[in-house]
């Protein structure tokens, strides 16, 4: 059987390039499976993955996209085409990202077997945190969307909450859920000697800058350090694509500051070390676009995560019995005191 996945895939940064990669690795050890990679351009010039057929046939941003993929499938004819996607990935603006997500129903009309790994739903995303403008076009927009994704043969979301919001109200597609998991079949147990030895470390990772801010972080950070000098925050990833700078100008506020560290853009590689040295995760979100990778990341490290209590985080708990500890939305005192609440009793 031939398959085409279409994702964002290492080595570049885009979003869900990490999903992407996993999903990858687990059907390349699938027998009988042929596996090509229809990925996102990369800005450089730097050598694939080995052991993976990539195309790169498909741009951030990029109107052509609709025409550069369709030829490519057209030429391959794979038994399905796997889009792993979210309302962003094609772009930050909104031409090119609405005529991205038309590709998949376009592939389906060609005549192949096509299934959408859908991240977000339009109707759960704060679209004032999200840094949207005009909302009401959004949501007609993102509604003419879903439903060009749901013309898909299959379609799979992480939460059950957002298969009943497409089928309450689209009423068509053939809808699943897939949890999210932990992106590894070969989850370790912790070295907890690695852990407060001396320093706490509280983790933050994510793309910075709309619902994912840092300004609280750090505020609660600084309670925790009167009551345990020795902690550490290390704050990675990089910038949210409608935020660019935003993680330079915080750091340049904090350069000062040496319990503060940012680390940029982790490679998959450096993962493991990163939550591994990692006493505390934490995910002060002020709303959420999707089941977080992140926690799940956690997960596979076990490392206790600390997340504000809002709905995705508390569907992730019920759903999937992830241990999540909830602090207030918005509160710092709350966040610094779960954080120092975590770190004296582990």
């Amino acid at each position: 059987m031939k398959i085409c996945l279409v994702s964002a895939f290492p080595p570049s940064r885009q979003g869900l390039n990490e999903y992407g990669f996993h999903i990858a690795r687990e059907l390349s050890q699938q027998a009988g499976l042929q596996l090509t990679i229809l990925a996102d351009d990369l800005d450089s010039q730097v050598p694939e993955l080995p052991g993976y057929s990539v195309i790169r046939c498909w741009g951030f941003n990029k109107l052509s996209n609709p025409i550069r993929l369709l030829r490519v499938i057209g030429r391959i004819r794979p038994d399905v085409v796997w889009y792993n996607i979210g309302f962003a990935s094609f772009g930050g603006s909104a031409l090119p990202a609405f005529t991205g997500l038309a590709i998949p129903a376009l592939t389906r009309i060609s005549g192949l077997y096509t299934h959408v790994t859908l991240h977000q739903l339009v109707e759960t995303v704060d679209l004032k945190d999200a840094g949207v403008r005009s909302h009401g076009l959004y949501r007609l927009a993102g509604s003419v969307a879903t439903h060009m994704l749901l013309s898909a043969n299959s379609l799979s979301v992480l939460l059950p909450a957002y298969r009943k919001v497409l089928l309450e109200k689209y009423r068509r597609g053939s809808v699943f859920v897939r949890p999210h998991g932990i992106l590894s079949g070969r989850p370790e147990y912790p070295d907890l000697s690695r852990r407060g030895n001396p320093v706490h470390r509280i983790l933050a990772f994510g793309k910075w800058g709309t619902y994912k801010r840092l300004e609280l972080l750090i505020a609660a950070f600084h309670k925790v350090t009167e009551a345990l000098p020795q902690a550490e925050l290390v704050i990675a990833g990089g910038d949210h694509p409608k935020t660019p700078g935003y993680v330079a100008s915080v750091a340049a506020l904090h350069k000062d500051e040496p319990r503060i560290r940012f680390t940029g853009y982790v490679a998959e590689e450096a993962i493991p070390d990163l939550f591994q040295t990692t006493s505390v995760a934490v995910m002060p979100y002020t709303s959420s676009a999707g089941s977080s990778g992140v926690a799940h990341l956690a997960c596979e490290y076990g490392v206790p995560i600390l997340a504000s209590d809002i709905s995705d985080f508390r569907e992730i708990l019920d759903e999937e019995g992830i241990a999540i500890e909830l602090f207030e939305p918005g509160g710092v005192d709350s966040l610094a005191a779960h954080l120092i609440s975590m770190l004296t009793n582990p």
